[in-house]
């Protein structure tokens, strides 16, 4: 199959998953991606591919078939934008040289569209390593350059380099973006993980609309906020999300949820679990972010990809676990 057969194809594939997202729908990414892969596989049906339907999961692209792979983005909201995979492709699937992007978007009017990989690439963000961003244009937003047009190199040599070699073109990249910024992660090192951001700010210097949202985010993702006060570990998770997807330095993460300004902000000396008092008064933040948040988040932060429906249901079960003298569930969340 030629290139143009391979793209004539895509162009029927997303037509009829068009279709389905604006009748049926789909609820979570798994069930996109299945059924990306079983469409794929049924309009192929008289050629030669082999599609794997049950691949590793870390595999990259999620779909091959033969030189060509399909790498699948889903979200629940009104976005072309995306948390995509890591700069290290440690699972790579090498007998794939052409990679495209399908995007499946539930939000607004639901629609599937593909986009060649290498040019839907537009950023590069800090996790627990380097992950892409990925964009499909739209008429919301400009079509912007790829990263790889930006760090003025083809994306096929990029993803050949050594680590150590890729961050000198991510520093670089970084600069380029924020030339005034502070650079937290631009001394040079051979490591592969990377949990620092390309620009920070203080926790303290952000308004509390911000604050809000944000200590609604990482609660959220970081259910081990519950667990007792002498948990050494418990703020750890939530330090690194704030640090690596906002660029937020927090210095003093307990006071997030303990400090009696957040739990006790009217002053009512009513005692009780502050932690619980805290997240009492950000329910309705934190469902909100339960119903937005990218799923690649919570398959990072929790290790599995959650339904926006079940998370603050799935949030309770693994809170109920970690906490101490209390039971998040018969104090949280009573009226979803």
């Amino acid at each position: 199959m030629k290139k143009a057969e391979f793209e004539a194809l895509l162009d029927r594939c997303c037509t009829q998953l068009t279709i389905e997202a604006q009748t049926t729908g789909f609820k979570t990414s798994p069930q996109f991606e299945n059924r990306v892969r079983e469409v794929l596989r049924d309009m192929t049906i008289a050629e030669s591919f082999l599609i794997d339907l049950d691949p590793h999961p870390q595999a990259f692209p999620d779909i091959a078939m033969g030189e060509f792979g399909v790498e699948v983005k889903f979200t629940t909201n009104d976005t072309w934008r995306s948390v995509a995979n890591s700069v290290l492709e440690t699972q790579r699937v090498e007998s794939v040289k052409h990679i495209y992007l399908v995007f499946g978007k539930m939000g607004g009017t639901p629609e599937v569209r593909w986009g060649e990989y290498e040019q839907s690439v537009i950023h590069v963000r800090t996790s627990h390593v380097p992950r892409f961003e990925v964009e499909l244009p739209s008429e919301k937003t400009a079509v912007k350059k790829s990263l790889f047009e930006e760090m003025g190199i083809l994306y096929d040599d990029f993803r050949k380099l050594p680590m150590h070699e890729k961050m000198k073109y991510i520093r670089a990249y970084a600069r380029k973006i924020h030339p005034d910024g502070r650079l937290w992660w631009i001394e040079e090192k051979e490591t592969d993980e990377h949990t620092v951001p390309i620009q920070a700010r203080l926790y303290t210097n952000l308004t509390t609309p911000e604050k809000t949202k944000l200590r609604a985010e990482a609660a959220l993702l970081c259910p081990k906020i519950v667990k007792s006060g002498r948990a050494r570990d418990k703020y750890d998770d939530l330090v690194l999300y704030l640090l690596t997807y906002h660029g937020v330095l927090c210095h003093q993460a307990r006071d997030l949820f303990s400090a009696g300004s957040v739990a006790n902000p009217k002053n009512d000396d009513n005692g009780g679990i502050y932690i619980m008092r805290a997240l009492k008064l950000i329910e309705t933040e934190m469902v909100e972010a339960s119903l937005t948040m990218d799923d690649a988040l919570f398959v990072e932060y929790w290790g599995e990809s959650v339904s926006p429906e079940r998370r603050i249901t799935r949030w309770l079960e693994k809170a109920d676990e970690l906490a101490r003298d209390w039971k998040p569930s018969e104090s949280l969340f009573l009226n979803n």
